[in-house]
């Protein structure tokens, strides 16, 4: 299973989008920036930047780049600890659902 320990720290994450792989189930973390609607608009009117963490996973063996889009998933969480732990429990879930899927991408 991956692990905390397997991902690089929020400081290396904030300059740089991270790859890895596990048993076939290949993923990336990459920090987006994202534009929301500001609820109070009588105050400031503008929409408020916000960091989030992307999480992308898809089936070996090609990588990010060569895989086409429809064979991604994704998810968005904050740039945080629990944002990072959030992305580690669904890639895991992910890997538990369908191992023999991930295992066959591996091998082709």
């Amino acid at each position: 299973m991956i692990e905390r320990k397997d991902i690089l720290s929020i400081p290396y994450l904030k300059k740089a989008t991270f790859t890895g792989s596990y048993k076939g189930l290949r993923f990336r973390f990459a920090v987006i920036e994202k534009e929301i609607p500001c609820k109070e608009k009588e105050e400031k009117g503008e929409d408020i930047k916000k960091e989030l963490l992307e999480i992308t996973a898809w089936e070996g063996p090609y990588g990010f780049d060569a895989t086409p889009e429809e064979k991604k998933q994704r998810i968005e969480v904050d740039f945080s600890e629990e944002g990072i732990q959030q992305g580690i429990d669904w890639l895991n879930k992910l890997w538990i659902q369908k191992p023999k899927r991930w295992i066959e991408a591996k091998k082709n």
